[in-house]
């Protein structure tokens, strides 16, 4: 199974990859690079034992302008051993996750997870390594200048621990095998170097490349994985008709073989009930569904095991719609599979597929499902470093997947953030909120991550939306992904992005929402009648300053629309309601804490005034946003 024989690298070559590179006509930033790998492994599976003996041959090239004389290796299934980061972190941090506590700190030796390295070499000449818990630091035989490609060859071995976190064997529902973070993977490098973070249970980054993985395993098993399978004639599995088209070949094992390109990782799953459908996106991929014929009913109390099944038997017409509804607002799927497996132990996504639980109602089953496929278009084309700009993995996957769920169940109706906004202030007045722009893994409470990532992520997409208005931010989504795809944006990336669509100034937004805590509180703090006309003074009583959609509504039921700009904006956004009149008012200087404007009618005229009637703007006190005349 060795993939070098008598000193010649064996590589498969079945396609090309293009990385973007310092010199590249599409990069967006000056000098723009990035590193890439094309992955050969093989790996050899004992279901008894749960253990698993791999060869893999790592071709890296450096495109930075940095020479490299060391790298770095993740071997997260060390996470799942006593005594761990991981298992340490979970046992002593206020909130821990349910599904972990001290889980790992109890696992049996032939429970635990691990991932040893017997060997490697670099293009041909042994290097030594150093192991610290999830990481491998390896002292390069030859330092790896700009512009050079090497041959890394590695023999290791690996044990599948239990079911706790995302990977593992025996989830709580049965399936055999969630095969996540399976295999040594190199470690990113980027404009800000090595990112060697151990692994404690948060997010992950890769390269991009090319993935050839061989998976040999017990024939009565089926492997799904995100990858296109390159002989499904070999395997027996009707991949195209669902049927078992042929006569699988003798012997204890099956060989699955699976090829991709344009990848940061690769994650596969294994078990001997799982049924498999597919179904076509018009002008778009072929999904597949991996999941178990005998579901536990006992996990989904209101569902039978009948319903379970025809929630699966349901959940193809949902993902159709799902995937057409982000190929035209969000821009198109690029590769031509996804793969929707039961496994995990919630919901994970992967650059082509995802583990899920699946004993859910519908509703749920559908909800996961959406989510994580939207994961495809920002934690797998944009690839976002999810450590540090979790918030936007996230956060931009929760505001598109709920506006795909408002769709699909609410027909487009009503307001589908008004959750989220109610959880962000919650969080503020219990006064546990922390700054979004941190790593991940060093947020002082779970639900403080939890509310940062997905909740004001979610927030930042819509509340600029009402900065810029709904069709600048509908444009600059489309237009951030197909300018920044396969490229790992950042968040002022964006910001630049949306700022060349709106016109606008928009970086003071990023920065007061993004790395602080201060928030929005606006208020109508005055009306007086002034001969025939009225005014109105606002206070800003939050430290974040926004630009205001003040509403007058007159006694013959007409709405005028006054709108006040910041300043720092140098720009403004679209009329978004032609049909109610808008009048532009002067800039609000950001420094001021007040505004007065005169509007052009009587005290008497007026019935209601309100600031931000569409409750975009994320103020947390809403109680001082309307006045009322009383004689109404």
């Amino acid at each position: 199974m060795r993939l070098l024989k008598d000193g010649l690298f064996i590589i498969l070559i079945i396609g090309t990859i293009q990385i973007a590179s310092a010199d590249s006509a599409e990069a967006q930033r000056y000098g723009y690079w990035q590193q890439e790998v094309e992955y050969t492994m093989e790996v050899d599976f004992d279901v008894d034992s749960h253990r698993f003996e791999g060869d893999q041959l790592l071709e890296y090239t450096n495109h930075s302008p940095d020479t490299l004389d060391r790298v770095f290796y993740h071997l997260y299934f060390n996470a799942f051993q006593p005594g761990s980061m991981m298992d340490v972190r979970s046992r002593t941090i206020e909130d821990p996750d349910q599904r972990v506590r001290d889980r790992i700190y109890h696992l049996d030796e032939d429970e635990i997870g691990y991932q040893k390295v017997h060997s490697l070499t670099q293009n041909g000449e042994s290097v030594t390594w150093k192991i610290r818990d999830t990481v491998m630091e390896v002292e390069l035989a030859e330092p790896i200048l700009p512009g050079e490609t090497v041959h890394f060859e590695m023999e290791f071995e690996a044990q599948v621990p239990v079911q706790i976190r995302r990977t593992g064997r025996h989830n709580a529902e049965g399936v055999e095998y969630s095969m996540a973070q399976w295999y040594p993977k190199m470690a990113e490098y980027d404009f800000m170097g090595w990112h060697a973070h151990p692994y404690i249970g948060r997010e992950f980054h890769g390269v991009f490349g090319t993935f050839d993985v061989t998976i040999h395993i017990d024939r009565d098993y089926v492997v799904a994985a995100t990858g296109y399978l390159q002989n499904p004639e070999e395997v027996g599995y009707g991949y195209e008709t669902e049927e078992m088209t042929v006569q699988r070949p003798e012997g204890d094992k099956l060989t699955w073989h699976f090829r991709t390109d344009l990848q940061h990782d690769f994650m596969w799953a294994a078990d001997p009930d799982y049924t498999h459908v597919t179904a076509q996106v018009p002008d778009g991929p072929k999904l597949r569904f991996f999941y178990q014929t005998d579901p536990v009913a006992e996990n989904a109390p209101d569902e039978s095991q009948e319903e379970l099944l025809e929630n699966w038997e349901r959940l193809p017409e949902y993902t159709i719609a799902a995937f057409e509804y982000m190929n035209e607002h969000f821009g198109e799927y690029p590769y031509d599979e996804y793969v929707v497996i039961q496994g995990g132990d919630g919901g994970m996504e992967y650059i082509m597929g995802t583990l899920i639980t699946g004993n859910r109602t519908l509703r749920s089953l559908v909800g996961v499902t959406v989510h994580e496929l939207v994961h495809a278009w920002y934690q797998g084309v944009l690839a976002f470093n999810e450590s540090y700009y979790h918030w936007m993995d996230e956060g931009f996957t929760s505001y598109a997947s709920a506006r795909i769920m408002n769709q699909l169940f609410e027909g487009g109706e009503g307001d589908p953030f008004s959750g989220s906004y109610n959880n962000y202030f919650q969080i503020v007045a219990m006064g546990i909120e922390e700054p979004m722009v941190q790593h991940a893994d060093h947020f002082e409470r779970n639900i403080a991550y939890s509310v940062a990532s997905y909740v004001k992520g979610m927030i930042f997409l819509n509340q600029l939306g009402y900065i810029t208005g709904r069709d600048a931010l509908d444009r600059g989504l489309k237009r951030f992904y197909y300018e920044w795809k396969f490229k790992h944006p950042t968040g002022a990336d964006f910001i630049r992005t949306m700022e060349r669509e709106s016109g606008m100034q928009l970086y003071w937004y990023y920065e007061y929402w993004v790395k602080t805590t201060r928030t929005i509180n606006y208020g109508i703090d005055r009306v007086d009648a002034r001969e025939n006309n009225t005014d109105v003074k606002i206070a800003r009583h939050g430290q974040i300053p926004m630009p205001i959609d003040l509403v007058v509504e007159l006694d013959d039921g007409s709405l005028h629309h006054f709108y006040i700009p910041l300043l720092i904006m140098f720009g403004e956004k679209e009329h978004e309601n032609p049909e109610i009149p808008r009048t532009k008012l002067e800039p609000w200087p950001w420094v001021n804490p007040d505004y007065t404007l005169t509007l052009p009618w009587g005290i008497e005229s007026i019935r209601r005034i309100e600031i931000d009637p569409s409750m975009r703007m994320a103020d947390i006190d809403r109680s001082h946003n309307v006045w009322i005349n009383e004689e109404y």
